[in-house]
Order: C-alpha cells, then structure tokens, then sequence
C-alpha cells in the first residue's frame, strides 16, 4: 500500500500529461473535439479510466480514456496526426527532463518528495517508451500508419486488429518486459547526458 502511494502521484502528473497534450495539439491543428468533449484539462478525473489506473498501480500495465481526436479538422491528415501521436509520448520526455533537472539540481530536499519525483521520472520516461511501440491502440502505431504511402496505410487499418492481439500476447507472456527494458535503459542514459 505504500509503495502504491508513493507512485499514484507520479503515474496521475505522466497520464494527465500525456492526454492532454494529445488533446492540444490537435486544439492548436484545428481540432476541437477534445475541447468540446472536456478533455482539454489538467483535471484528472477527465482523463482516468478507474480499471486502467488501477492496473497500471498493481500490474504496471494499465490505460487511461483516449482522448477524442478528429482527423477531418485537419488541415493535412497524415502531417496532424503523426504531430498529436508524437505529441503525448515527447510531452512525457519532457516532463521527464523537467524532473531529472530538479533532482539533479537538489532542488527538491526532502527525501519523500525525491522518491516520489524519481517515480514520477521513470513513469514518463517508461510511458513515453511504452506509447512508441507500433501497436494499436498505441501512439506508435498512428505515427508509423502516418509515415506509410496512402496504399500501405489502408492495409495497416485493414489488418490493424491483428496487432492488437500481437501487443495482448507481448503483455500476457511478459515478452514486453524484454523489448521495454532496454529501450527504457537508453532513454534513462539518454537523459542522464541531456541534465549533466
């Protein structure tokens, strides 16, 4: 119970972070349904789905509600939404950068509040990781669908639910925790050179 304590406020300051984000940038690119729809807030309770968080606390793996996001509004389709895929994970990086620079700093004196801001750390910089893998419902997998010529990006639609089990059968089987580990060890020393 207090280890879950002591990462609620971490993992709330990542998925706020990260939706809204998703959600401004679209608002800046001509799209407001996520502010029709509330969800251009730092408000918590407009982003957390309960069974996600609780998940993400207990297993480590969880979701938070999609940010409502409508690509008509765009002025160019594949340029937009490759900007508001990219915008959740980068804004994770650089709430990431953020903390690793006040620990580093020794802004922050109190040894609670450094053990919760090197969770917070670690839940950015492994959410931000996490959202690149090309898998739906992930990020990652609108980036590289936005990249791909018209006639590849249709058949990665066309067969994209064939995905969705590939990612269940990687987290079922913990095989994940073999492809996150890694690329998270390099965003940790990544970040390590960008602060010092």
């Amino acid at each position: 119970m207090q280890d879950i304590i002591l990462r609620f406020p971490g993992l709330l300051l990542a998925i706020i972070v990260h939706e809204f984000s998703h959600g401004y940038m679209a608002y800046l690119l001509g799209d407001n349904t996520a502010k029709n729809s509330g969800r251009l807030s730092l408000n918590p309770l407009k982003h957390l789905d309960v069974v996600g968080l609780i998940f993400m606390l207990i297993f480590r793996f969880g979701w938070a509600k999609p940010v409502p996001i409508n690509p008509i509004y765009f002025k160019n389709r594949k340029r937009d939404t490759l900007l508001v895929s990219l915008a959740g994970p980068l804004s994770n990086f650089i709430l990431a950068i953020i903390i690793g620079i006040i620990l580093s700093k020794n802004i922050v004196t109190s040894y609670l509040m450094q053990n919760i801001l090197l969770i917070a750390l670690w839940y950015n910089i492994m959410l931000g990781v996490f959202n690149l893998l090309p898998f739906p419902p992930l990020d990652g997998s609108k980036i590289l669908a936005s990249l791909l010529p018209d006639k590849y990006e249709y058949l990665f639609y066309k067969n994209e639910r064939y995905l969705y089990i590939v990612l269940i059968l990687l987290i079922i089987t913990d095989t994940i925790d073999k492809i996150l580990s890694p690329l998270i060890y390099i965003s940790m020393n990544l970040l390590i050179k960008i602060i010092t």
